[in-house]
């Protein structure tokens, strides 16, 4: 079946079918199989609706596990918590498994991958801003913050590191002013999230700082993230693990830096957290009324998954990275051996190339009070060091012990001569990854 017709019939299954979903004759049918190890109820718990939406597949819109095993796959893992995940693969877009896909949730700082998503086409890094009062207010209270300040003058670059490294609010209000203004930067976001058919996602904020009405889903924001990572900026600050970041100048003397380190503690490995082989980014967040989300992309022996978790009830220090570790490990083990059930779909500019595979005109494309428990509350990592003006996790993989993919930094697309990207298989089809040897 060719792009165009998969995309229409997503579209219209999204709007037809999620009452069909939830009835109890189709949700026999599309129940998982043998989904051992499935997501564990914490009673206390809202549950999810019996509706959700059906956009990549009507199982993907049946409340709770759904894995379609084969005869050699492992179950999925006992220790998970989380109010909504997904494992995909970031390639083919297949979904492997997933638990309330499509619930609706505060998204947290996750929601700065569609900020970044947004905006990153549309600046110059190399530009220069001077920084107003005005930019900085309306700054939520506790928020997470880089440490940007008012008169002192910042590259697009410098800000886009305290985006995506220290989560800062604060570099995304600035960032905001500089295309148009908060409500500007909202709508721009809303925009380009319905092009990514990201249809769960509602913006009320452009840094994601907590709310009312302001949610996202674990499968909205694997489209976001799958459609950033097709950026070379993109993929570049989300696997930095540290860099230094402009102080604030004094009269006469020369300006001071200070280290800013990632946030994302499978990136860098620290609390507790070991550093996981493979990853590649892409974004943590925690507030008090989303909780501790995350979002990774990570490669092993040539294949790239993609894992969202949100919202663990678990008291295990760390969950969200630790759940999202035994996802991916099981992504890994168990890719090959389940039926997908259901699929990351193409943007809604997505149309049908010459050769059969999928051509976008698409361009591709954030923040909230960072807990001390996911480590991006203000402050902390920001320490003074010897450390490169920017080192990027493939560069510093000894000291990060990162791996391999980290060299995401690598080309995806190839562009052809009318603008468009092309791809072979499904949309966004990269080859996702330059892999450097393994040392």
């Amino acid at each position: 079946m060719s792009a165009l017709k998969k995309t229409a019939l997503t579209v219209i299954a999204a709007v037809l079918l999620p009452s069909i979903a939830a009835s109890p004759a189709l949700a026999a049918t599309t129940a998982p199989k043998a989904a051992a190890g499935a997501t564990k109820a914490d009673p206390k718990a809202p549950n999810p609706p019996a509706q959700m939406s059906t956009v990549g597949g009507t199982q993907l819109g049946v409340p709770g596990t759904q894995v379609n095993l084969g005869a050699s796959a492992p179950v999925l893992p006992k220790d998970l918590s989380a109010r909504s995940w997904i494992v995909a693969d970031a390639e083919s877009g297949d979904v492997l498994a997933s638990h309330n896909a499509h619930w609706r949730l505060a998204p947290a700082s996750t929601l700065k991958m569609l900020f970044a998503d947004t905006l990153l086409p549309r600046m110059n890094k190399d530009d220069v801003h001077t920084v107003t009062r005005e930019e900085l207010m309306g700054v939520g209270e506790g928020s997470s913050l880089v440490g940007v300040k008012e008169k002192q003058s910042y590259t697009v670059h410098d800000l886009w590191l305290g985006v995506f490294l220290r989560s800062g609010n604060d570099a995304v209000h600035v960032l905001s002013a500089m295309n148009g203004g908060i409500d500007q930067t909202v709508r721009d976001m809303q925009d380009h999230a319905e092009e990514l058919q990201a249809l769960d996602t509602q913006v009320v904020t452009p840094d994601g700082y907590d709310e009312t009405g302001q949610v996202s889903s674990a499968y909205d924001l694997t489209l976001i993230a799958r459609s950033g990572l097709q950026k070379k900026d993109f993929r570049e600050y989300c696997s930095t693990v540290r860099a230094r970041f402009p102080g604030e100048k004094k009269p006469g003397k020369a300006r001071p830096t200070f280290e800013i380190q990632n946030t994302n503690r499978l990136l860098t490995g620290a609390s507790g957290v070991n550093a996981y082989q493979g990853i590649a980014g892409v974004k943590n967040g925690n507030t008090t009324h989303a909780g501790a989300t995350f979002t990774g992309v990570a490669e092993r022996n040539g294949r790239v998954l993609l894992v969202t978790v949100m919202n663990p009830s678990s008291k295990e220090s760390q969950a969200v990275y630790k759940e999202t570790e035994r996802l991916l490990d099981w992504g890994f083990a168990a890719a090959g051996k389940v039926e997908p059930v259901g699929e990351l779909v193409p943007p809604r500019s997505a149309v049908t190339g010459p050769s059969g595979g999928s051509q976008s005109t698409s361009g591709g494309g954030g923040g909230d009070s960072e807990g001390s428990g996911d480590g991006d509350a203000n402050g902390e990592g920001v320490k003074n060091g010897a450390e490169p003006e920017h080192a990027s996790a493939a560069a510093h993989e000894g000291s990060s012990g990162v791996g391999v993919a980290l060299a995401i930094t690598g080309g995806v697309l190839v562009l052809l001569a009318g603008g468009g990207l092309l791809v072979n298989r499904r949309w966004p089809l990269p080859d996702l990854v330059r892999r450097l040897p393994r040392r």
